[in-house]
């Protein structure tokens, strides 16, 4: 199975302090003993740096990029993808669903992934599955 790796996530696992950071932890550890095949995007991991950077410091995004990336398998946002995720992101018109996982639909459309580490709740309500489940979330 392939399961595609969104920033919320990530970002749970690495702070301690998240809400999130346990149920993280253990879905985390069961993907990597299962030896999933990991996917995310380049959009994402520009992201992912971008917050992490801001709220965890350098030290944080050099173990991401040193340990976690090269676990992945990544996906660069073409044109075409780029446009149709900015067509969805507009006809959405919603303030807290984010450009960037607009394009991860669609990456996950495109590669016919269906599950989701991520915490943030818009995976699961655009029709994919969303490890760790996590209630209200």
């Amino acid at each position: 199975m392939t399961t595609f790796v969104d920033t919320s996530a990530v970002l749970a696992l690495l702070d301690a302090d998240d809400r999130c950071h346990s149920e993280a932890d253990q879905a985390w550890s069961e993907l990597i003993r299962s030896n999933e095949k990991l996917v995310s995007s380049n959009y994402v991991l520009v992201e992912m740096f971008a917050l992490v950077q801001r709220r965890l410091g350098m030290e944080a995004v050099r173990a991401i990029q040193e340990i976690l990336v090269p676990l992945l398998d990544i996906e660069w946002i073409d044109a075409e993808c780029h446009g149709t995720a900015m067509k969805d992101f507009l006809k959405a018109s919603r303030r807290r669903l984010s450009f960037v996982d607009c394009t991860s639909f669609e990456v996950m459309r495109r590669r016919q992934i269906s599950r989701a580490f991520a915490v943030d709740g818009h995976f699961d309500e655009h029709g994919f599955e969303q490890i760790p489940k996590i209630p209200g979330s």
